[in-house]
């Protein structure tokens, strides 16, 4: 699913009509899928009737055609017009002769009528505003539509309301919401996702989204403006093209080999946690590199791995951990550094010495580069497919170039104030703009950024980005990120690129969460090994 602003969705159906898809053709396209969706979503409820609320706009068109459709399909449909339409409007004709009834509020002083509609009709379609509208809304249509909401808040059983591309008086660039804006339980939203509707408070407005096609062509083929946009939502069927196939003569090499480098005395469960989530998406072998007393505590919980025995300095991963690292690295498909590491000088030495960006050697040898020197820094050139998270983002951030030193494309999954570490921006400007922050750094540093959070951003130096559609309590638990970092890392295991491997790690983590809080009753008792254990349910799904 695309991702759009709503000066680029306008200069999709422009170009569209211009080529001779007509404005009237897209509203018929949307109507019909609109329609569709709700007998599908709501087919129960047919006998009780569906009601819209309608606009002068395209969003009132759009609700009129999924009227008269649902009356041809046997449903009683309403219609309450908030904005004056055309007269002898065509749309709202077509209704009366399906059999369904049309209002207005010029007609329903004191909402006499409005009442009686919501009362009884269990489905309604809020078709009032569309994007590009301008806040604050103001006069009789935000006193109506502040009616509808206080009316809607006090019944017992209120009707379902479906959301028509967006619910009214949400500004779908900004996520900004009226206060009189209506609670959806669903938006179908049409032809793409507006960038607004995965933003705060829009999001907590939007409900479930569904998006419905406008009768564009095949992926958008011919059109400039549709192919210009490089963002996406990724959903199951786009996770699912991504896994690697499983085919029945394959052995455990066919799914690689995922490294996982992680952990320290203090954090121990991160080793668990990422390991166990690397093999959970598919690698074929784990070979986990942990302190060296961190191992008689948690190799008999994952019997499945093999172990990389480091040496340490206080239960951390010391600087020479490397010359053993670098024993093993050609066999592993992918690497992932980082959780748990905590944030000691000789472990930061460690990575400077992994990725050839020891700045002691270069000092000691001005002029010259030593033989040791020289093979650290062929070694680090020849790492695998890297995953860097926690405290292996702080770690970097001290090295100057850092990103210079990493192959690219290197997968970075810092959590907001792991941002803030590596950018040297504040939390708050992170989080203002959060697709921004995470493109315009992946496009910096050349590697893709996973910028965590409700909504996570995934950012590709190519220009592509991706949204993943879930912001749940049950993720805003210790370790839910080391769950991540392993996803991610089987998956570029098994050859997954980074970026598509980043965005279908975070979308089997978001719906794990989801998965999980379901399974507990709330999302107040999830812990990240219960989002670990749904993982197995996600996949099998897709």
């Amino acid at each position: 699913m695309k991702l759009v602003t709503v000066e680029e969705m306008q200069k999709i159906e422009k170009e569209a009509n211009q080529s001779g898809h007509s404005y009237e053709d897209m509203m018929e396209f949307a109507g019909t899928g609109l329609a569709e969706t709700v007998i599908e979503e709501y087919f129960d409820l047919q006998d009780e009737g569906v009601m819209g609320l309608v606009g002068s706009g395209n969003n009132g068109g759009d609700t009129l055609v999924a009227l008269a459709h649902m009356a041809d399909r046997g449903w009683q449909a309403s219609a309450y017009i908030v904005r004056p339409r055309e007269k002898d409007d065509p749309l709202v004709n077509r209704l009366e002769q399906a059999g369904g009834e049309v209002y207005s509020l010029k007609a329903d002083k004191d909402y006499g009528q409005l009442v009686d509609l919501l009362e009884n009709h269990a489905v309604l379609l809020d078709g009032v505003l569309g994007t590009g509208i301008r806040l604050p809304l103001r006069g009789k249509l935000a006193d109506c539509l502040g009616f509808v909401k206080q009316k809607l808040q006090e019944m017992e059983v209120p009707p379902q309301v479906v959301a028509v591309d967006c619910p009214s008086g949400v500004d779908t660039d900004s996520g900004e919401a009226a206060p009189e804006t209506l609670p959806a339980d669903l938006t179908v939203t049409m032809a793409a996702v507006k960038v607004g509707l995965l933003k705060f408070p829009a999001a907590d407005l939007a409900g479930e989204l569904h998006v419905v096609g406008i009768g564009l062509p095949e992926e958008g083929a011919g059109l400039d403006a549709w192919q210009a946009v490089k963002r996406l939502v990724p959903d199951a069927d786009w996770v699912s093209d991504v896994l690697p196939e499983r085919p029945s003569e394959s052995h455990k090499g066919t799914f690689g080999t995922a490294l996982i480098v992680a952990g320290s005395l203090n954090y121990t469960g991160a080793v668990l946690l990422s390991g166990k989530a690397a093999y959970r998406s598919g690698a074929g072998l784990v070979t986990v590199g942990l302190p060296t007393p961190l191992h008689s505590a948690v190799a008999g919980l994952l019997p499945e791995a093999t172990w990389l025995l480091l040496p340490h300095e206080m239960g951390v991963i010391s600087q020479n951990a490397v010359d053993v690292l670098f024993d093993h690295t050609d066999r592993a498909t992918a690497m992932l550094f980082g959780p748990g590491f905590g944030t000691e000088d000789t472990t930061k030495e460690f990575i400077a010495r992994l990725i050839g960006a020891n700045p002691r050697h270069h000092r000691a040898n001005i002029g010259f580069v030593s033989a040791s020197s020289e093979k650290e820094s062929a070694q680090a050139a020849e790492l695998p497919p890297l995953v860097i998270d926690a405290d292996g983002l702080k770690l970097l951030s001290s090295i100057e170039n850092w990103w210079q030193y990493l192959p690219a494309p290197a997968v970075l999954t810092p959590h907001p104030g792991e941002m803030s570490v590596i950018t040297g921006l504040s939390i708050q400007e992170i989080q203002q703009d959060r697709m921004t922050t995470a493109t315009r750094f992946s496009e910096q540093w050349g590697h893709v950024v996973v910028l965590k959070g409700a909504f996570s951003v995934v950012a590709s130096p190519d220009g592509r980005s991706a949204i993943i559609p879930v912001a749940s309590p049950s993720l805003a638990s210790a370790g839910t990120g080391d769950v991540l970092a392993g996803l991610i890392t089987g998956l570029r295991a098994q050859g997954v690129p980074a970026f598509e491997a980043a965005v279908a790690g975070g979308w089997i983590h978001g719906q794990a969460g989801l998965l999980a809080g379901r399974y507990l009753g709330s999302s107040a008792p999830v812990l990240a090994g219960d989002v670990l254990d749904a993982i197995v349910d996600v996949i099998a799904e897709l």
